[in-house]
C-alpha cells in the first residue's frame, strides 16, 4: 500500500491500481472520482462503461447532478450511477433462476414483507421463522425481498466465474461511495469483481453511522485495504460544501467535543418553550430565518430546506403542523414507508370503480387490506386484530358477515366511496378518498388518512401520479389503481427513481445520509427516561458521556448543509452536546 504524500487528486487521476479515497464530508471525493470516471470514458470500448455505486437514491441523485459539471453529454452517457440495491437487482432478474429460484423473479416490496413476517424483528425466535420463509418465497415463488438482494448476488457473482467475467468486461472501473457503510453481503460482490477490474473506494469513518446494522463497522476499510491492497488518499477535512461558512469547523468541533468562545458562522439557534407549543408558528418562524440568513449571507434565496428531526413520532408532528391552517406550507416527507404504503394501496382501492354486484367482495378485501396494515405494526395486539380482520373477511365472501362495528364501518366506507364523483386529477381524487377516511367513526380505519398524510397528496411520486393519470385519459375511472402504485412504488422509490431535493423535506436524521441541502433545520426534543427524567434527544439510547455515537451522528446531521443550520432548542432539558457551545 502506498501513502500519497503530495498532489492526492493527480494520484487519483492517474491511479492504474485499486484506490481508497478516505476525507470528510465536503472534502471533494465524489469531484475527483467523477474526474476519474471522465478520465477512464475517454478508453473505453464499446459498450463498456463506468460505474458509480453508492447506497442511497439521494446520493445518486447528487452524483448524477455533480456529473453535469464534469462530463459533457455524451460521457455521462457511459456513467451507470446505481444503487447497490439497483445493480444486484439487475444481475439477479437476469440470473437469478441459476440460484434455483423459478425463471420470472419479483420483488417482494418491504411494505409486504413487514405484513407477511407479522412485523418480526431480528434477533427473535419469529425473526429465525421468517429468514426460512423468505428463502422459501425466493426457491419456490421467486418472490425477492430486498435484505436478500447483495447476498444473492454475492452468492451469484461468486459461484460464476461467466458472470463476473460479463459485469467485469461491462464496467472496467467500479466507484463505491459510502464505502465504510458497505455490508457484508454488498461487500463480497466487490471482492469478487476486483481481481477483474479497478476499484476505487470513497469513505468516511466520521460519517459511519449504520454502525448499528449487521456488518457494519470500522473493520470495514480494514478490510478494504486488507482485500485490494488500495493507494491510500486521505483528502483530510478540507470542505467545499459549504465553503464561505464555518458549518463544518462547528461539526468537527462537534465531534471532537471541542468548545470554543465565539460563535460561529452560519450556525443559528431558535429557543423555544416545549410548554403549549404552537408548532406551526415555529416552524414557520424557523423557516423564515433560516431563509433570511441564506439570503442576507448569499444574495440569493433558499432553493432547499430540510427539518430533521429525532424521531417518526415527531416527523408526524411537523408535518401535520406545516400542512395546517389556509395556507399551508409545501414540503416532502422521508419516512418509515411500510405502514404508509400500506394504507395508500386501501386508499388505491378505494379509487377503483365500485358496483352494487361487488359490494360484500368489495368490503371484504377492504378487510384483508386493512388486515395488512395492522400486521406490519409487529405488536402481538395488532397481529390479533389482524386475524380478526381476516376471519370476518372469510365469513362475509361465505355469506355470513358478522355483526359488529368495524364491519358496519367498512361497508359504510365502501358506499361513499362507489359514490364519489372523482375528477381525473389523482391529488385531488386522493384528497377525496382521504376525506371519506376521515369521515369513518373508527379508529381502524381512521387512522389510514393520517398516514396517507405522510405522503402529502402524491407530490412525492410523480410516477404514482403519471400512473393514474394516463389510467384515467384511458377509461376514465381507474380500474387498477393498486397495479399503478405498486409498479410505482418499484420503479421510483427503489429501483430507478431518485429523489428531488429542492424544496422543503422533513425527514430523520438517518434519512439525511447522503444529502446536502441550503439549509438544514434540526430539531432537539426531551425525551422521557424510563428511570424518570429528561433526556435530550441528541444523546442517543445507550450512548454514555463522552457521546461519540451521538456526536457522530449529530455531525452527519449539520454537514448536510451548504449555507446555514439553524437549531430547534427547547429551553428545557440541556443538552450535554450542544449546552456548550455559543450559537447566536
Amino acid at each position: 500500500m502506498t501513502e500519497a504524500q503530495q498532489d492526492p487528486r493527480e494520484l487519483i487521476l492517474s491511479a492504474q491500481n485499486h484506490v481508497l479515497v478516505l476525507g470528510g464530508a465536503g472534502s471533494g471525493k465524489t469531484t475527483v472520482a467523477l474526474r476519474k470516471a471522465v478520465s477512464r470514458i475517454e478508453s473505453l470500448l464499446p459498450g463498456q462503461s463506468v460505474l458509480f455505486l453508492s447506497f442511497s437514491r439521494a446520493a445518486v441523485a447528487r452524483i448524477s447532478e455533480a456529473s453535469k459539471t464534469e462530463a459533457t453529454a455524451d460521457k455521462r452517457g457511459q456513467l451507470h450511477v446505481q444503487t447497490f440495491h439497483s445493480f444486484c437487482w439487475a444481475l439477479l432478474k437476469s440470473h437469478g433462476y441459476l440460484l434455483g429460484a423459478p425463471k420470472k423473479i419479483k420483488i417482494l416490496l418491504p411494505q409486504d414483507e413487514r405484513a407477511l413476517s407479522n412485523g418480526a424483528e431480528r434477533n427473535t425466535p419469529e425473526w429465525t421463522a421468517w429468514e426460512a420463509e423468505r428463502e422459501r418465497l425466493f426457491r419456490d415463488e421467486g418472490k425477492l425481498v430486498f435484505d436478500l438482494f447483495a447476498p444473492k448476488a454475492a452468492n451469484l457473482l461468486a459461484r460464476s466465474s461467466l458472470i463476473r467475467s460479463l459485469v467485469a468486461r461491462r464496467y472496467p472501473l467500479v466507484i463505491v461511495d459510502e464505502a465504510q457503510d458497505t455490508g457484508p453481503e454488498a461487500w463480497l460482490c466487490i471482492e469478487s469483481l476486483a481481481p477483474l477490474v479497478q476499484v476505487i473506494c470513497l469513505g468516511d469513518l466520521d460519517q459511519q453511522i449504520f454502525d448499528h446494522l449487521p456488518g457494519i463497522g470500522p473493520e470495514r476499510i480494514s478490510r478494504i485495504e486488507e482485500v485490494l491492497k488500495p493507494i491510500r488518499v486521505d483528502l483530510g477535512s478540507e470542505n467545499n460544501r459549504s465553503a464561505g461558512t464555518e458549518i463544518a469547523l462547528f461539526a468537527n468541533d462537534i465531534l471532537g467535543a471541542r468548545v470554543r468562545g465565539a460563535q460561529y458562522n452560519g450556525v443559528g439557534i431558535l429557543n423555544y418553550n416545549p410548554k403549549n407549543l404552537d408548532w406551526a408558528t415555529l416552524l414557520r418562524m424557523a423557516l423564515g430565518m433560516s431563509g433570511s440568513a441564506i439570503e442576507k449571507s448569499t444574495g440569493q434565496k433558499s432553493e432547499s430546506c430540510a427539518i430533521l428531526a429525532p424521531s417518526g413520532s415527531a416527523i408526524a408532528r411537523i408535518t401535520s403542523a406545516l400542512s395546517s391552517g389556509s395556507n399551508p406550507i409545501p414540503h416532502k416527507v422521508l419516512f418509515d414507508e411500510a405502514e404508509v404504503l400500506l394504507a395508500s394501496r386501501l386508499a388505491a382501492f378505494l379509487l377503483e370503480p365500485k358496483t352494487a354486484a361487488s359490494f360484500n367482495s368489495d368490503v371484504a378485501l377492504g378487510l384483508e387490506l386493512l388486515a395488512t396494515v395492522r400486521r406490519a405494526r409487529g405488536s402481538s395486539t395488532a397481529v390479533q386484530d389482524a386475524a380478526k380482520y381476516m376471519s370476518w373477511a372469510d365469513q362475509i365472501r361465505n355469506g355470513k358477515p358478522p355483526r359488529c362495528k368495524l364491519v358496519a364501518d367498512m361497508q359504510g366506507l365502501m358506499r361513499s366511496a362507489s359514490q364519489l364523483g372523482l375528477c381525473g386529477d389523482p391529488a385531488k381524487d386522493w384528497l377525496f378518498i382521504k376525506q371519506v377516511l376521515r369521515g369513518v367513526n373508527d379508529p381502524s380505519i381512521a387512522i389510514i388518512a393520517a398516514h396517507l398524510d405522510l405522503l402529502v397528496a402524491f407530490k412525492r411520486g410523480r410516477r404514482i401520479y403519471a400512473n393514474l393519470s394516463a389510467m384515467w385519459s384511458e377509461f376514465h375511472c381507474y380500474p387498477k389503481a393498486r397495479q399503478a402504485l405498486e409498479s410505482a412504488v418499484v420503479e421510483d422509490q427503489i429501483l430507478a427513481g431518485v429523489d428531488d431535493l429542492s424544496g422543503i423535506h422533513v425527514m430523520t436524521i438517518h434519512k439525511s445520509k447522503g444529502k446536502q441541502f441550503d439549509g438544514v433545520i434540526i430539531l432537539r426534543e426531551g425525551r422521557r427516561m424510563s428511570a424518570g427524567g429528561w433526556a435530550s434527544s441528541f444523546v442517543w439510547r445507550g450512548d454514555q458521556s463522552p457521546y461519540l455515537r451521538s456526536r457522530k451522528i449529530l455531525r452527519v446531521a449539520i454537514t448536510r448543509a451548504r449555507r446555514h443550520v439553524l437549531f430547534l432548542n427547547p429551553v428545557y432539558p440541556a443538552c450535554p452536546i450542544l449546552s456548550p457551545h455559543k450559537l447566536s
